[in-house]
């Protein structure tokens, strides 16, 4: 008879394998729909008893995905969400793929990894078979060797022998056109030579480039670091913006100018804040784990508080160009383009449009939003925001003493807003040749 491994390999390769996803966000379900479209059987799992009800009503809750995709699963009888943790014992792999948050004091909160640990351990001991364990969510370097696999075995269940353990970081980023789950090459690392070929077997099986790593903790390390290297680099333009600003230079062009060297220079753009769930506090994870090793890591907490200094900055921009209309920020009107963090999704985890709201309501401003992919504000962990999208009409615009564009959405029509609004705070350049502009800009 075959070894474990050596079963769980041939079940995935074969597509005869069950995988259950753990969590059916912006991560889960895009692996979900990679799953299935390799040919598995899959369970996906989730604490929200109203996501599972939507996915059995063929409802896709994340637009990005499109509307066709959960229909297409519910209907090929592959596909079962649920609520009932149970359903996860007749899984051969399981993927979790839950949210790792910080806490008040920036420090990592692990609570859900445990959580889902926990949870299967103990349907893992109503299961006869090997099955391997593979966790997508960014954390720290040791987290998967450390804290996963002593929760997994108190099911019974031993590494090497009918238990396999990974970490696969996702590489999920909503809206960009041309890739999905299924073309962005994945990371793979065991927490033993068995479990990185069971895992480069199962995701072999449905994602066109595996590379290997030589452990869980190097690919732990190699997620931070993507995403490390995008705040670092944010945190640069984002400082020069108000050095250059103050200069009268438009730092746009600067940038512009320097990317037309072919060597030596990879552009990044400034923006109002950093938004969704990896940049603003996947780099907290390494510098927590940094004071373990009595390690300091200046040049990342030094990067992650020029980002989050941009709301302030565009608030008191704001500020600086009402006072020269000689309008003060209490009582006037302003309406702000996009609460999305990216453009073209309706994306709004960690979106730095609440800061910026918050603060000019804090100031005494009247302020609206017009975005056309998120209708209502929804309630986030640090800020509750009770407003609805308003229509976005030359009347809106003329009536307001201020638009501060924070997302620049394709599907908003610029030139509208442009040829109708007084004054214009710009934070994405967004603009930039629209023609008939009779708005005064500023650029935060």
């Amino acid at each position: 008879m075959p070894a474990p491994r050596d079963q769980l390999i041939e079940a995935f390769r074969s597509r005869t394998a069950a995988v259950g996803v753990v969590g059916l966000g912006y991560v889960g379900l895009p692996l979900v729909r990679a799953m299935h479209g390799a040919g598995f059987r899959v369970v996906g799992y989730d604490i929200d008893p109203a996501k599972v009800e939507r996915l059995r009503a063929g409802q896709t809750y994340l637009a990005h995905l499109g509307a066709d995709l959960t229909p297409a699963l519910m209907a090929s009888g592959r596909f079962t969400p649920t609520a009932d943790p149970a359903a996860l014992r007749t899984c051969d792999a399981v993927a979790v793929c839950v949210p790792t948050p910080l806490g008040k004091h920036n420090e990592p909160d692990l609570s859900y990894v445990e959580n889902s640990m926990r949870m299967i351990a103990e349907q893992l001991r109503h299961r006869a078979g090997p099955v391997l364990v593979s966790l997508e969510s960014t954390t720290y370097p040791g987290t998967t060797r450390e804290l996963c696999l002593p929760i997994l075995e108190v099911s019974g269940k031993r590494l090497g022998n009918d238990l396999f353990l990974c970490f696969a970081p996702e590489r999920e980023d909503p809206g960009r056109r041309g890739v999905d789950t299924r073309t962005i090459p994945r990371l793979v690392g065991g927490v033993d030579a068995d479990s990185t070929a069971a895992a480069a077997a199962l995701y072999g099986a449905a994602i066109e480039r595996v590379v290997t790593v030589s452990s869980a903790d190097v690919a732990e390390a190699a997620k931070l670091l993507e995403n490390i290297y995008r705040s670092v680099n944010i945190a640069l333009v984002n400082e020069l913006k108000p050095v250059l600003a103050s200069m009268g230079i438009d730092i746009w062009e600067v940038l512009d100018a320097a990317a037309t060297k072919p060597f030596g220079f990879q552009r990044f753009n400034p923006g109002p804040g950093l938004g969704g769930h990896c940049i603003p506090i996947d780099p907290y994870y390494l510098t927590y784990k940094a004071r373990e090793f009595g390690h300091v890591t200046r040049f990342i907490e030094l990067a992650g508080e020029v980002n989050h200094a941009m709301p302030g900055y565009v608030v008191d921009r704001v500020a600086a160009a009402l006072n020269d209309d000689a309008k003060p920020v209490r009582g006037s009107r302003v309406l702000v383009l996009g609460i999305a963090y990216k453009p073209d999704v309706d994306d709004i985890r960690e979106t730095p449009a609440a800061p910026i709201i918050d603060q000019l309501l804090d100031r005494g401003a009247v302020v609206s939003y017009h975005d056309p992919h998120v209708a209502r504000f929804p309630s986030m962990r640090k800020h509750s925001i009770d407003l609805e999208s308003v229509a976005l009409t030359p009347d809106a615009l003329a009536g307001s003493d201020c638009v501060v564009v924070v997302t620049n959405h394709k599907a908003i029509d610029w030139a509208l807003v442009g040829a109708h609004a007084k004054l214009i705070v710009d934070t994405r350049n967004a603009m930039a040749g629209v023609p008939g502009v009779k708005a005064r800009i500023v650029k935060a």
